[in-house]
């Protein structure tokens, strides 16, 4: 017997190899088990409720001959105690990972979030703005905490500071709050209610967006002034007055116009589609080019350098927004924004014209309607939308006298689903 443990105790120590799978003793129920591959690892076999049992203590490479007897002592004094020493192992290891997840901080959490998410977000802009509110506002506060310690007076130490300052961004950071609780809880890394949601929860706590402070709109043209606005905006010139104009006639967002790629237009149909991925909402949007929005391009096309119809001042690379506020600069009209004239022209569609709401909201990209009437209303009514920009267009091109107004009453039925 003492020889054969000798004879274990060089095995194990050595290291020796052997092709003879088997078990070896060392005593105790300690076995080196040797498999058919070389594979050599520790077992402790020990008899419970009319079983025989192994439990794995460990390779051969990981736990030494001394580390093997220990495991297996401590495992026989579980056993003298009435305790099955596997389900106590399994407990403690699963111990060792609540204790590992509750060490997850808010910043780690919110970092596998924005990488589990950013793929399916519209653009990096939106990615980056995510990293940048948390960066700013929430990170000093609970960046370094455990995820399962933030809770509701950490949340609002967070928002309070900028909730009526700064409450759009508050309003952001709070959904963003919520969005990272709402992963960990689902990782297993906390548990409870979260803490960031607002109804029935922080409503309650914090007074309501809209009672904080007005909502203000940006400054927009008066229609009735938009054919003097666009002669002297003719006038100007430089890439980003055409852009501005562009933008104007097509009644685009400014980050549309300024992201336009020559492939995007199809002189044959006059039409400039945007890709889902360009667009606010997601979705393509198909864009009927009136004349003097084809002319624009006719000029762009005439300075071509790269893909970009509206290239900026290096290489690959469009205008930015600033150019159009430049514009807007020289020619003494700091009181309107580029953006604004979406609402210009939204108002004369409703005053000036007798097209339906329908394809007025369409030419803006707004959604109308509930889900049910979207998911039969299939058309984006292109050539309905197609005669409504022509007309803008053309009034555009009028420059009304000052206090006169010029109605257009003109345009098609309804279009049929």
């Amino acid at each position: 017997m003492v020889r054969r443990m000798n004879r274990l105790s060089q095995l194990a120590i050595s290291g020796a190899r052997t092709k003879t799978p088997g078990m070896y003793p060392d005593g105790g129920g300690l076995y080196l088990c040797v498999g058919s591959q070389s594979a050599r690892s520790w077992i402790f076999r020990f008899a419970r409720d009319g079983r025989t049992r192994y439990m794995g203590l460990g390779s051969l490479g990981a736990v030494s001959l001394a580390e093997a007897r220990q495991k297996a002592g401590e495992a026989r004094r579980l056993l003298a105690a009435g305790e099955d020493p596997i389900a106590a192992r399994d407990a403690q290891q699963a111990a060792a990972r609540a204790q590992a997840a509750t060490a997850m901080s808010f910043r780690q959490c919110a970092e596998a979030y924005i990488a589990a998410h950013k793929d399916g977000w519209r653009s990096a802009k939106h990615t980056s703005q995510w990293s940048a509110t948390l960066a700013a506002y929430v990170y000093p506060v609970v960046g370094d905490l455990p995820v399962a310690a933030v809770d509701v007076g950490l949340v609002l130490k967070v928002l309070e500071p900028i909730w009526k300052t700064m409450t759009e961004t508050a309003v952001r950071v709070r959904g963003r709050i919520e969005a990272v609780l709402s992963w960990a809880k689902t990782r297993g890394y906390r548990s409870g209610e979260n803490p960031a949601a607002w109804r029935g929860h922080l409503q309650n706590l914090l007074p309501p967006r809209r009672k904080v402070r007005q909502v203000r709109h940006l400054p927009a043209l008066p229609y009735g002034q938009i054919g003097s606005f666009m002669a002297e905006l003719r006038a100007e010139q430089g890439v980003a007055a055409r852009a501005l104009e562009l933008t104007v006639l097509c009644a685009t967002r400014t980050s549309e116009t300024l992201g336009a790629r020559w492939h995007e237009i199809d002189l044959a149909t006059k039409t400039w589609t945007i890709a889902a991925e360009r667009m606010k909402g997601g979705k393509e949007h198909r864009v009927p080019l009136a004349p003097a929005a084809l002319a624009i391009l006719q000029d762009m096309s005439a300075i071509r350098v790269g893909d970009y119809i509206f290239p900026g001042v290096r290489a690959g690379r469009p205008i930015n927004s600033r150019a159009l506020l430049n514009v807007l600069e020289r020619m003494n009209r700091k009181d309107i924004t580029a953006h604004g004239f979406r609402s210009t022209f939204r108002d004369w569609c409703a005053d000036q014209t007798s097209f339906p709401r329908e394809i007025c909201e369409q030419a803006l990209v707004h959604t109308v309607g509930s889900a049910v009437e979207r998911a039969y209303r299939r058309s984006d009514v292109i050539d309905h939308r197609r005669q409504l920009m022509a007309l803008w267009a053309t009034f555009c091109a009028t420059p009304v006298p000052r206090g006169e107004v010029v109605p257009i009453r003109r345009g098609p039925m309804a279009p049929s689903e």
